[in-house]
């Protein structure tokens, strides 16, 4: 149906649906000082808006509104089609206490009495 329409207006189609994926997600990326809106994310990558977004390539911070809640390591991205669709290597979920370098017994008790 849309190949009837002008070139202009599938272009301001187009262009329209991207500002309102931009506004409707609260997912951004952070590479140093620059902050980056994510349009879509999924396992193993994630899509931003090409007007915005540079390639990027290397290690970014991807929050939630003022969460963080991953780490990913980016090898490639690529334009398709008016976004930047980025693949990620790795992706490490942030926690909020450092992990453990030892084994934690569950029945072990709360806290030792002193001798009288």
């Amino acid at each position: 149906m849309l190949e009837y329409l002008p070139q202009d207006i599938r272009e301001e189609l187009a262009a329209a649906q991207r500002r309102a994926a931009r506004r409707k997600s609260r997912l951004r990326v952070q590479v140093g000082d620059a902050v980056f809106p994510v349009l879509r994310l999924w396992d193993d990558g994630l899509a931003l808006d090409g007007a915005l977004a540079p390639q990027l390539r290397g290690l970014v911070d991807i929050y939630e509104g003022g969460r963080h809640l991953f780490q990913a390591l980016i090898v490639a991205s690529a334009e398709d089609s008016g976004e930047i669709v980025c693949d990620f290597k790795r992706m490490t979920v942030v926690t909020e206490t450092p992990p453990l370098d030892f084994w934690k017994d569950e029945n072990a008790p709360a806290g030792l009495l002193p001798k009288l």
